[in-house]
């Protein structure tokens, strides 16, 4: 954890890439004679475990190295697991932290039973102490907590579906009763209105990391045309680092696969991009005029020279956001046009 910082050293960084989807309880050496043998004289140092389970730090001891292990497009790594070698970054999309509240479950499951359960189905989550309150801490990839979400979710939805079963198993005994209940069951559905599936045509509702919704939206080349294919309306909502988008059918619902279809494409674009994309930073704040003008100029020349990255530029920093091939190296040039 300690020698992880030496990694934020500019010099460090340049010789260092990360690797992801590593197998749980591999050590150091074993990482390194397995996946990198051909580069393994070359190795200064490797750490693992990090805060990131699966995740370790390679250090190599030139840059020329690092670069071309990243770059390499068939490398030795196997493709079980399948691995992602990137440059290293402070942005990489492999870490998030959420807190929940599990107390909303007391009364269907006991929670120390229900956090062992989900810590079975998803490993990759890193989970805190559950406190007496219900509350606990979860950290892992953004892909793993949308997989915790949807477990979550089914288990929310469970007790109504049995409300539903015991309705109609009552219902030739007692039809006032049957009535009652089935209203109970259509104002629960509505409270939990995502969650209960629709007809086929509805809606559907996606939850993306931002800046790989911004990506898919602006960088992939048939997002646009899918939707239009399918004549299918897209709604968001950005909320920070999560936006939620809505699909919908804009004809009169007479092709009723048409917004899943869409949903599903997207799915799979999101989670090729969570695999590809990193994020690099650049900060704006404290720099002179004269730098940012620099920048400025340096940014027009280098969008049409790394078409594939995405520039968000904001009034204190620019997001770069791409392939690591890409955007180290786009980001390199930059600070050096702004001197």
């Amino acid at each position: 954890m300690a020698s992880a910082l030496k990694v934020k050293d500019t010099t460090v960084s340049e010789r260092t890439v990360v690797v992801s989807g590593l197998p749980v309880g591999l050590l150091k050496d074993q990482l390194v004679k397995r996946y990198f043998q051909d580069e393994g004289g070359h190795v200064e140092e490797v750490i693992y475990p990090s805060r990131s389970k699966g995740v370790a730090y390679i250090i190599f001891k030139e840059k020329k190295v690092a670069q071309d292990v990243v770059r390499q497009k068939n490398h030795p790594l196997g493709s079980e697991p399948r691995l992602t070698v990137s440059h290293f970054s402070e942005k990489v999309f492999n870490y998030v932290m959420a807190i929940l509240d599990l107390s909303v479950f007391r009364s269907q499951i006991e929670l120390e039973s229900l956090v062992v359960d989900l810590k079975k189905k998803i490993p990759t989550l890193n989970f805190s102490p559950l406190g007496p309150s219900g509350k606990i801490s979860v950290q892992g990839s953004f892909l793993a907590i949308m997989k915790l979400k949807q477990a979550l979710l089914s288990k929310a939805i469970a007790p109504l579906e049995n409300n539903r079963k015991d309705a109609g198993e009552r219902r030739n005994w007692n039809g006032e009763n049957s009535r009652r209940i089935r209203q109970k069951s259509k104002n629960s559905a509505s409270l939990l209105g995502t969650f209960v599936p629709e007809p086929a045509g509805s809606p559907e509702t996606l939850v993306l990391d931002t800046d790989i919704f911004l990506y898919l939206k602006h960088k992939c080349e048939s997002y646009h045309p899918t939707l239009s294919k399918y004549h299918v309306l897209c709604q968001e909502r950005v909320d920070g680092d999560v936006t939620t988008i809505c699909l919908q059918d804009a004809r009169d619902g007479s092709c009723s696969g048409s917004v899943r279809h869409v949903k599903e494409f997207i799915e799979e674009c999101a989670q090729e991009f969570h695999l590809e994309l990193r994020k690099e930073l650049l900060v704006l704040e404290g720099r002179g005029d004269g730098e940012k003008r620099n920048i400025r100029q340096a940014l027009e020349e280098l969008c049409c020279r790394y078409p594939r990255v995405l520039v968000n530029v904001h009034s204190t920093h620019i997001d770069l956001i791409g392939p690591s091939s890409d955007t180290y190296p786009f980001k390199t040039q930059l600070m050096k046009s702004a001197g």
